[in-house]
């Protein structure tokens, strides 16, 4: 079987509707993998893009504004791979920024995050799924400061520090986990960034690769990570920026 095969395996992608979410779980199909394609609405659209390429696909929805929401998604299921993409974003600057945006914002992309990944290890080990893969969505935003985000730059800080633990935690007992750090990635969410010539320049002058990332860019990313070839790759943030943040 090949070092980049995941046949056999079950995997769920949240947040899997569209852009960087669905190009993960069409890259995890393309492997093998039989993906659960989990939203607050129904992914129709990635699982008919699997399905037309051969694949196995499902749709769940899930509504992470509950961060407990997969708590009972994984028990008896045989799921070996669990992608954490699902977030969201509020914007204003720090002085007026309100509770209810903090708060919001931290239990989608913080406190969802870790009460999944327990959800799926537990099961995992109580059932014998491993080894198993668990893959963390964080941003450039685990590293920089950015502006008029605050409560998303302290989330994504956050996923690093739980992806780093829960690896330490979990490493001898079969289960890896890892984040991806995108850069700018060409999706519906950045639109208006890329349709503002200047903005969209600047950018692009600091990116030593001098493009736009590609949704594929992190499937393809995300893919290796749940693969045997990552047996040994735990731990870790890998930033998937076209060179942005070694500028």
């Amino acid at each position: 079987m090949s070092l980049f095969s995941l046949e056999g395996r079950r995997a769920l992608v949240t947040g899997a509707n569209t852009g960087i979410g669905q190009a993960i779980a069409v890259a995890l199909a393309g492997q093998g993998a039989r993906v659960t394609c989990a939203g607050r609405s129904a992914a129709d659209e990635t699982v008919a893009a699997i399905h037309g390429a051969g694949g196995q696909a499902e749709t769940l929805e899930l509504d992470f504004a509950d961060p407990m929401a997969a708590q009972e998604v994984f028990a008896g299921k045989g799921y070996s791979i669990l992608v954490n993409n699902a977030g969201i974003i509020r914007r204003d600057d720090s002085l007026d920024f309100t509770e209810a945006d903090w708060d919001a914002v931290m239990d989608v992309n913080l406190k969802a995050v870790f009460f999944t990944c327990q959800a799926f290890a537990r099961a995992g080990l109580a059932e014998g799924t491993t080894p198993a893969a668990i893959v963390n969505i964080a941003s450039l935003l685990s590293f920089q400061g950015g502006i008029r985000v605050p409560s998303y730059t302290a989330s994504k800080h956050g996923v690093a520090g739980v992806t780093k633990i829960l690896a330490n935690e979990w490493a001898q007992q079969g289960i890896t986990v890892n984040a991806i750090a995108p850069g700018y990635i060409a999706t519906n969410n950045t639109a208006a960034l890329q349709a503002d010539e200047t903005r969209s320049r600047a950018i692009l002058e600091r990116i030593p690769m001098g493009r736009w990332g590609a949704p594929e860019d992190i499937g393809g990313t995300a893919a290796f990570l749940c693969s045997p070839a990552a047996r040994y790759v735990t731990g870790t943030v890998i930033n998937v920026d076209g060179g942005w943040l070694a500028r």
